[in-house]
């Protein structure tokens, strides 16, 4: 026992140093929150309100069991610093939490922002970051399409097809995936210019030129939305919005 044990040990750590070398980082250590910073609505940066996000079983959980109600508490949990040009990786699944007082459509549906805004300069009363997302479903109706690896906008625009896209969602062309399915998903940024979004190994969606504009984030600081604003970096941040989730295997490698 003890030698099978020391032998998968070691196998972690040579694919580990592997992934090192090949320019990946992990920015998940599997074991704790470490390097990450909550900001949920209504509650001030730092406040992790009822342990939302936490670790279990080596995955960051989204987890709702210590909420009487969702109350809007929109929230998300964004890692240390900011990045431009890079290549993320990450698997997600739902499980069956879902508050029953959140909107509808956050059933099922969770995302992964980026280029976001610095937490730090989110007000307390500001339901999302200004940002773009790379926005996770999973069906919902028997029979009724509901693709996965969209683009959606809060506070920001895209170009998509050369042309400014007035749509808060861009839908992918992914295939529709169940709840409590691991979806690998991989997200290609290059500053300002081009994203790639990636759906199990197969490129589903592409748009270029994020930026500052556009609507549905609330309860902002003014100076930080300038519209028009070119976007060339940001911070990521897993979200939590009333529906559980769970993210394991996140890393990341700069581009040039």
């Amino acid at each position: 026992m003890s030698s099978c044990l020391s032998s998968k040990n070691n196998s972690e750590k040579t694919d580990t140093s592997l992934e090192s070398q090949k320019g990946w980082q992990h920015l998940f250590n599997g074991k704790d929150l470490k390097d990450w910073i909550v900001k949920i609505h209504h509650h001030d940066v730092g406040d992790n309100y009822a342990d939302t996000f936490r670790v279990k079983d080596g995955v960051i959980q989204v987890n709702y069991d210590g909420y009487e109600k969702f109350d809007q508490r929109y929230g998300h949990l964004y890692y240390k610093e900011p990045f431009s040009s890079y290549h993320l990786k990450f698997k997600y699944r739902f499980t069956d939490q879902w508050m029953a007082d959140a909107p509808g459509y956050t059933y099922r549906n969770s995302g992964v922002m980026f280029h976001s805004q610095d937490p730090a300069t989110i007000l307390k009363e500001q339901d999302w970051p200004i940002s773009v997302e790379y926005q996770m479903l999973a069906r919902e109706k028997d029979g009724v399409p509901r693709p996965t690896g969209n683009m959606c906008s809060p506070g920001t625009e895209v170009y998509f097809h050369g042309e400014m896209d007035p749509r808060h969602c861009i839908d992918s062309s992914s295939e529709t995936h169940e709840w409590d399915e691991w979806v690998s998903s991989e997200l290609i940024v290059y500053g300002d210019s081009l994203v790639i979004h990636k759906v199990n190994g197969k490129k589903v969606l592409e748009y270029t030129k994020p930026q500052i504009g556009g609507g549905v984030v609330n309860g902002y600081d003014p100076k930080i939305k300038v519209d028009g604003k070119r976007l060339t970096e940001g911070f990521i941040a897993l979200q939590a919005e009333g529906q559980g989730v769970e993210f394991k295997d996140i890393k990341i490698k700069k581009l040039n």
